[in-house]
């Protein structure tokens, strides 16, 4: 076995770096090594990609069997959360790179790729990735055609790849991924551990200039290191991640470049500038005043005061964050300060750039709208969204409200389209601070929202 997986990490030590392009700056880099660069395995390739559709119920087998391919692929892809590239004519889809041979692999636009109301924006959370519908769907495809399962294909059996379309679990891979490592990135086989899986809403890529720290809690250090922790497949070995630093570098560059869409519908000038002054009263103090002299205090708030659900901040446990803080990715031996926290008490509160465009709301997604942040009362138990035009009024996703998820529902996909916030880690409670808010402020504090 080990000399097997020397073969591997040698293999992947020495596939080529993605060519140099003198006339791209780092931030067109960044984004060719996030959509052409190969860093994990594949999932799978595109003939069984072409026959999905044969894994689905027979309502949708017996409308796709009479389709074209072109026609199917677009099918797929609205199925499963893909979008197609901007400004590109390949038919790849962003959220995945895709070889000259036909090979699938995942890239980080499979969480951060989305659409905005429809519109494919890279950097944009996937509100409507449905990676383990995907997963599912490719394994049985496998099953049919006799092709070979992949990692993902047998992990999604023991590790759920998110629970609620819209939603990611990768957070957990991370943790059993460095649970695997030393300090140096060295694969070192260890025991099972159980982890709390937690669905998670993947934040915008647009304020990550402002941030001084990386996820939702800011325990990690932001720099180019971080960004390639979901690289930690057994064979991706430390010299592979050496080898691959400038890549991530132009990657960092990219993030750093990315700025939100501008409110593109008519907006109440005269509503918004009462809703500034609503805000710059209650609530720049955590997230920020906007504008040329914006300012931004990545404040984390203690759990006991926001009150959003706490199983995001328990499920890593201090002994992870410390190993990670001595890990190669904390830069651990470079530096004379480490800027790891390893016990944060809360979540620190987001610039709130293009808030407008990132819905759902609160760290697990669990939110539809801004009204419903700014309205505890008036959030739903249970929903699920029914179109993809934006809600203007409430500012968010234009849903159906129910009690419970239905019981007729049979089909796992199907059930994976509504967000029950009784479930696990899934709450919409807490930030409760626009109870002290009329409902006329809330309007106006919503307008102003759109403009920033």
């Amino acid at each position: 076995m080990n000399t097997i997986r020397a073969l591997i990490l040698t293999i992947m030590v020495s596939t080529p770096l993605l060519e140099i392009d003198a006339e791209e700056s780092p931030e067109e880099r960044g984004y060719r090594v996030l959509t052409e660069l190969p860093v994990l395995a594949s999932d799978f390739d595109q003939s069984t990609f072409e026959q999905i559709w044969k894994s689905w119920p027979q309502d949708l087998r017996e409308k796709a069997s009479a389709m074209s391919l072109d026609e199917t692929r677009a099918l797929a892809f609205e199925r499963y959360g893909l979008t197609a590239r901007p400004n590109d004519n390949s038919a790849k889809p962003l959220q995945y790179v895709v070889s000259e041979n036909g090979k699938w692999v995942m890239n980080c636009f499979a969480c951060h790729g989305g659409t905005i109301y429809g519109k494919p924006f890279p950097g944009a959370p996937n509100n409507r990735i449905a990676l383990q519908t995907l997963t599912e769907e490719i394994r049985a495809t496998k099953f049919r055609v006799g092709a070979p399962l992949s990692r993902m294909d047998l992990g999604s059996l023991i590790i759920p790849l998110g629970s609620t379309h819209g939603t990611t679990n990768a957070v957990v891979f991370g943790m059993g991924l460095m649970h695997q490592r030393d300090e140096q990135l060295n694969y070192v086989p260890a025991p099972p551990k159980r982890f709390e899986h937690h669905d998670m809403d993947a934040p915008p890529w647009w304020y990550f200039y402002k941030r001084e720290q990386l996820y939702i809690d800011g325990f990690a250090e932001k720099g180019h290191r971080g960004l390639m922790q979901f690289m930690l497949i057994p064979e991706n070995g430390p010299d592979f991640f050496e080898n691959h630093e400038e890549d991530f570098r132009s990657v960092y560059a990219y993030l750093t470049s990315l700025r939100p869409p501008k409110y593109d519908l008519k907006i109440d000038s005269g509503l918004a500038e009462i809703g500034r002054s609503v805000f710059e009263t209650t609530c720049s103090e955590c997230h920020g005043t906007y504008g040329k002299n914006w300012t931004y205090p990545n404040r984390r708030i203690p759990i006991e005061e926001i009150k959003t659900d706490p199983v995001r901040l328990t499920a890593l446990s201090t002994e992870g964050r410390r190993k990670y803080s001595r890990s190669w990715f904390a830069h651990f031996g470079e530096k004379d300060q480490q800027t790891t926290v390893v016990d944060p008490d809360g979540y620190v509160a987001p610039p709130l750039d293009g808030v407008w465009a990132s819905a759902p709301y609160f760290h697990n997604g669990s939110v539809p709208t801004l009204w419903g942040v700014l309205r505890p009362q008036d959030r739903p138990s249970v929903w699920r969204r029914t179109s993809m035009e934006i809600d203007s009024t409430k500012v968010g996703l234009q849903v159906s409200v129910y009690s419970a998820v239905p019981k007729s529902i049979d089909d796992p996909a199907k059930k994976r389209s509504f967000f029950d916030t009784q479930s696990h880690g899934k709450s919409n409670k807490g930030h409760d601070f626009g109870e002290q808010l009329s409902d006329q402020e809330v309007l106006a504090l919503l307008e102003y929202l759109k403009t920033i």
